[in-house]
């Protein structure tokens, strides 16, 4: 394998097992409804009961990346959280913006309750596909962007990530899965437990989509100027995609209707590593 991997201890197997029956039960939750629009097929997973929320997951990600938020969120509202084009159980389209925007656009509208409007939420790459959505189509009500990509200022990345795709058995494909989640989405090494990996492996393995220069080619202001409405961006204070005072500074420069918050402790992943606090912010947020 490419670069090297630091001895982190690995989830036992009875831990892993707890985690992936843990995901199979939230699964189990779901209302499962398949789009087709403009030739691609979105599949999402719905829970809940009341205002629409759409949740977008991020680059080598799925809609794992909300598994943490979903019960939460769902306790006042209808959540719809698909694989997007190009992830998971999705069909795939070019690896452009304008193609997975317009095929997640023409999509959300044709979700049960959504056709009238729906507020929406996205996470790394999914923030700058979710802005890019916003500004696109009419309906979306307030937006919320987690470690937005797309905002084309400093990034903090100090460990070079782990070619996974080079591991010649299931242990060293752990541990290089775990090195990543380190380097790049999740602060503290303690929270990094069987669920994040098990997630984070299954997301990745099932990623087609080439988002990494999209999300660092900027355009997350331009698609939130055209928008034009009530927008939250939040970073987990240790984000490694972003400076996140200096990034929020240029995203709501001159616009009253744009708010940051910083959550304490946490880094790129962060509504996973710290749910209680953006269970909460995106709760509040999302009722105002």
């Amino acid at each position: 394998m490419q670069g090297t991997v630091p001895d982190l201890s690995l989830p036992s197997a009875e831990a892993a097992a707890a985690a992936s029956l843990a995901i199979a039960a939230l699964e189990r939750q779901a209302r499962r409804v398949v789009t087709e629009a403009g030739g691609c097929r979105v599949a999402w997973r719905g829970f809940g009961q009341g205002r629409p929320l759409v949740l977008l997951h991020g680059g080598h990600g799925s809609w794992l990346h909300w598994l943490r938020n979903i019960e939460a969120l769902a306790a006042r509202r209808t959540v719809w959280a698909p694989d997007m084009p190009g992830f998971g159980e999705s069909g795939d389209v070019p690896s452009e913006l304008p193609a997975i925007v317009g095929a997640l656009a023409a999509a959300a509208g044709q979700l049960p309750g959504c056709a009238d409007g729906f507020d929406l939420a996205g996470f790394s790459f999914g923030g700058l596909v979710a802005a890019h959505v916003a500004a696109a189509r009419v309906g979306v009500n307030r937006l919320a962007l987690l470690g937005p990509g797309g905002h084309g200022g400093a990034r903090r990345q100090q460990q070079a990530l782990v070619d996974w795709r080079r591991a010649p058995d299931d242990a060293a494909l752990a541990q290089a899965m775990r090195h990543n989640l380190a380097a790049f989405m999740i602060a503290d090494p303690d929270k990094i437990d069987a669920v994040a990996l098990h997630a984070h492996t299954v997301s990745c393995r099932h990623t087609r989509f080439r988002s990494k220069p999209i999300s660092r080619a900027g355009g997350l202001r331009e698609a939130l100027d055209t928008f034009g409405g009530d927008v939250l961006l939040a970073w987990g204070e240790h984000d490694v995609t972003a400076d996140p005072v200096p990034a929020g500074q240029a995203m709501t420069q001159g616009s009253a209707r744009r708010q940051v918050r910083i959550v304490p402790g946490a880094g790129h992943w962060v509504q996973y590593e710290a749910p209680a606090e953006v269970n909460a912010l995106l709760d509040g947020w999302l009722a105002a």
